[in-house]
């Protein structure tokens, strides 16, 4: 394992644990993990509609939406954390809950895409779409390598990361960074998808000699 892929290994690990131990008292709750998802995935549409009101105050609506959508992704963490701990896990859930990420996101780039179309940079709004497809892409090379029995986990810019780049985008938006943080997702996200590739292709390679 390289180092890299260690310490994403470690914190990954660490997230779980943590949001593992957060659940303990949800599981004695009538909470469902699909109420977890749903309230997530709201708050999340919340955010975006917050980051489209930034013209009236930047500071005021930027952090708002930043601090609703880390909240909203928290609790699409801590859906699948009570799913495990309270035995609650359905295949339906891990659909909806991997479904729902991708809403999230799109919900949230498409905001931020118009916002930038409103202050006419359209090249940043390509830079969003970009972003958008190779976020995506991530989740779905990844359910592609694992429905023919393969890893796809790999990479740099798995979800994680993507909340806390756009996080940091909005906090940082006053001060016209948001534009930038949305080319580092789009950079990260579609060498992830490249990382991703590759690596199923080595598995596949490793396969095919064995044989």
């Amino acid at each position: 394992m390289s180092r890299a892929a260690a310490i994403k290994h470690g914190y990954t690990s660490g997230a779980r644990t943590l949001a593992s131990r957060s659940v303990i008292g949800l599981t004695r709750t009538r909470i469902t993990p699909n109420a977890l998802t749903a309230s997530g995935v709201l708050l999340c549409g919340a955010a975006s509609i917050l980051v489209l009101f930034e013209d009236r105050s930047e500071l005021l609506f930027y952090w708002a939406a930043a601090l609703v959508f880390v909240v909203g992704s928290l609790l699409d963490i801590l859906d699948g954390a009570l799913a495990r701990a309270g035995g609650k896990t359905t295949p339906f859930g891990a659909f909806l809950d991997s479904t729902t990420d991708r809403v999230s996101e799109g919900f949230m780039l498409t905001a931020i895409a118009y916002v930038l179309a409103r202050h006419h940079h359209p090249v940043f709004v390509a830079v969003a779409m970009a972003a958008v497809a190779g976020s995506f892409l991530v989740s779905y090379t990844r359910a592609r390598a694992e429905s023919i029995g393969l890893r796809g986990d790999v990479g740099i810019g798995s979800r994680a990361e993507r909340v806390v780049v756009i996080t940091a985008g909005l906090v940082l938006a006053p001060w016209g960074v948001l534009p930038w943080a949305l080319v580092l997702l789009a950079c990260t996200a579609w060498l992830t998808v490249a990382q991703r590739v590759l690596h199923v292709r080595k598995q596949l390679m490793e396969a095919h000699d064995d044989e």
